[in-house]
């Protein structure tokens, strides 16, 4: 693809994405400065990963002491000695830590039991926090330590850092609060409006779609104007969306075209079920209790180089002298059916499968192509089985030869300097949940007439009305806006000029016109509080049937959905409107308190 156009800021400007994975994480970044065209970079050096030349990743992990002091992140936490001296030192270690930031919408319950407990007095943003704070100093230290005049260059931008954030198509408002809450404590912004400006975000799937295009992995598809389903296969959740290039005269413009998924079956959860079969294979062996290292071991070696279920595998775990015939175990290697490490990978592979072939479906126009990116995608077994599904199903797909497991970060900057994605699709009906004025001659009125409450106006209001403001499925442009009206009475002019705060809703069921909140009240949820100062609003002074003075407001909630982060705000008259704070509600399904 050609290469961008210069940057026409006044100032240098640094843009640093950080890619905390479940299990490995990257940075990638771009200077921006005045006159010429950015270029995205990568940091290949970390922490005792010198001695991997072009290493751009590292293990999502970290020790910390007895006192909560992080002891020892990333590579730093693998090197050898690190697990006897943390023996020793009774540290702790904390491993797939993302996963307790997971939404309780999207994730499934079951995973709960299989994700490693964070320490009793950490939280999963304080572990957030101390990751990025590690994963700042080591892009610090590569920029001083590889650049021309490094030093220099980065302290001209040190104290103005702008951060690209990326996440699982499943996370949400909620989500990104923490994350962007986790920025703050870890001392990369200030805790202020300026300082929150700094942080963007964009999903795992989006951000894999602009490496796609950036590495020109989809030219022909994408010139065409046919549909493409992004699956980005990481070590924790398998993100799946869908996306065609519109028609645009001079640049690259994209539409997402389907809902996107987010599945907890990463490459992690092979591991889960081979550590599972084993458990029940070695049950009665004298190397269970080595249980935990046969499946690091598997981790590194069969899992990695697995491409045949007609093949057996062997894991490497111990010595010459661990012997089991019994359990298939000689020479300390252990020796497993390939049609049972098939079966590690099977619901992974379902996954995407169903997924893809689900979005076919779902898609508002035809797909032809799937592109498979992200770590787990380097597996030669997945994608020999996912190519050959798909290619039946007469889909083309495509794996980029060149860094797979960068497309994430490498795609961050991309989302930010590029800005491929105009339109996107909404996941839920948000709307908002209020009374309507009561009907006694509407039946759906009157059984609920219990909920009935009387307002400062003296009429009879029947409680648990949804209105929608934006329907699922709706394809969404970034400067669209979506506004629905709505009343608020009081009996005295100082209750009405009280700080003002309204709630946000959505319906995440199959209903496609959703209105009561007792029909399928499961699948209704609060997604964010909204205050404002309206301090400045004149209400209207009225008077109720009974001869009672009360003031009125009408207001729109104002909703725009266009970019990865919902923005809100409150207007009355026709061009009035107030800025907000968004606070969103606490859906995350935390396993620690």
């Amino acid at each position: 693809m050609s290469s961008r156009p210069a940057y026409n800021g006044s100032r240098r400007k640094l843009v640093l994405a950080f890619d905390i994975g479940t299990t490995y994480s990257g940075i990638s970044y771009s200077f921006l400065d005045p006159g010429q065209a950015p270029i995205v970079k990568g940091v290949t050096r970390f922490p005792a990963h010198e001695q991997i030349s072009g290493a751009s990743k590292i293990p999502t992990i970290i020790y910390y002491d007895k006192e909560g002091n992080v002891r020892a992140v990333g590579a730093e936490a693998t090197r050898d000695g690190a697990f006897e001296l943390a023996e020793d030192e009774g540290w702790v270690k904390v491993e797939w830590f993302k996963l307790h930031l997971r939404s309780k919408f999207t994730a499934m319950q079951t995973i709960k039991s299989q994700i490693p407990a964070l320490p009793a007095n950490k939280s999963v943003v304080q572990v957030f926090a101390d990751f990025l704070s590690y994963l700042l100093s080591c892009v610090s230290a590569y920029i001083q330590d590889t650049h021309s005049n490094g030093p220099d260059m980065w302290a001209s931008v040190e104290h103005d850092l702008v951060y690209v954030l990326s996440h699982p198509n499943g996370w949400e408002g909620t989500e990104q609060s923490q994350m962007r809450k986790a920025a703050v404590v870890a001392g990369l912004i200030p805790d202020n409006v300026e300082g929150h400006a700094r942080v963007s975000f964009v999903t795992e799937g989006e951000a894999s779609l602009h490496f796609a295009v950036r590495n020109g992995v989809l030219s022909d598809a994408m010139d065409n104007g046919e549909g493409v389903v992004v699956v980005d296969a990481g070590g924790g959740t398998i993100d799946v969306s869908t996306y065609r290039q519109t028609k645009s005269n001079s640049e690259k413009v994209f539409e997402e075209i389907a809902i996107p998924q987010c599945h907890f079956f990463g490459s992690l959860f092979v591991s889960v079920h081979a550590q599972l079969f084993l458990k029940e294979a070695l049950a009665d062996s004298p190397f269970i209790d080595d249980l935990d290292h046969i499946v690091r071991c598997f981790d590194k070696t069969a899992k990695l180089r697995f491409r045949n279920a007609d093949e057996p595998q062997y894991v490497k775990f111990g010595s010459t002298r661990d012997n089991d015939a019994k359990h298939n175990i000689r020479f300390g290697q252990l020796k497993l059916a390939g049609t049972d490490v098939a079966k590690f990978f099977e619901p992974s592979v379902d996954c995407i499968l169903q997924s893809v072939l689900e979005l076919r479906k779902t898609s508002l126009h035809p797909i032809s192509h799937v592109v498979l990116v992200g770590g787990f995608a380097a597996s030669d077994w997945l994608s020999k089985i996912i190519q050959h599904s798909l290619t039946a199903e007469g889909l083309k797909v495509i794996r980029p030869e060149n860094h797979v497991n960068k497309a994430v970060s490498d795609g961050a900057i991309s989302s930010y300097l590029d800005h491929f994605v105009r339109t996107r699709i909404a996941k839920v009906t948000y709307g908002h949940i209020s009374q309507l004025r009561y009907k006694a001659e509407d039946p759906e009125h009157v059984k609920r007439f219990n909920t009935t409450l009387k307002s400062s106006a003296g009429d009879l209001l029947v409680d648990g009305v949804f209105t929608p403001i934006l329907s699922r499925n709706t394809q969404v442009a970034e400067t669209q806006e979506f506004r629905s009206g709505f009343n608020r009475s009081a009996r005295t002019k100082s209750a009405q000029l009280n700080a003002f705060s309204t709630t946000i809703s959505c319906y995440r069921g199959s209903n496609l016109k959703p209105k009561w909140t007792d029909v399928d009240a499961g699948n209704y949820s609060q997604v964010c509080t909204i205050n404002v100062d309206i301090a400045h609003v004149e209400p209207t002074e009225k008077v109720n049937t009974a001869g009672e003075k009360y003031y009125s407001f009408d207001y729109d909630i104002v909703l725009l959905f266009g970019h990865t982060e919902m923005k809100a705000q409150i207007a009355w008259f026709e061009n009035c409107r107030s800025p907000t704070t968004i606070v969103y509600d606490p859906d995350i399904a935390l396993d620690n308190p």
